[in-house]
């Protein structure tokens, strides 16, 4: 008993297993035809500004100090 193909321009799921190769169609293409590249290249910069950083560290020295002094006040 044989099943027979309802649409005879279509191949059987098997007939790629017997050949050489993939009927076109019926994989996804292994990758992307555009570039990952948006533009040229630009080495990445390291790490903070110089400005940024020096501020919150004197946010953060100027907070301690501020709780520092309450305990003092508070302790009297």
């Amino acid at each position: 008993m044989s099943a027979s193909n309802p649409d005879p321009r279509r191949p059987t799921p098997s007939a790629a297993l017997e050949g050489s190769g993939v009927p076109p169609g019926e994989t996804p293409p292994g990758e992307s035809s555009t570039g990952s590249g948006a533009g040229p290249y630009r080495p990445l910069s390291r790490g903070w500004a110089m400005g940024p950083l020096v501020v919150i560290c004197l946010l953060a020295l100027v907070c301690a100090l501020f709780f520092l002094a309450y305990a003092i006040v508070l302790d009297l």
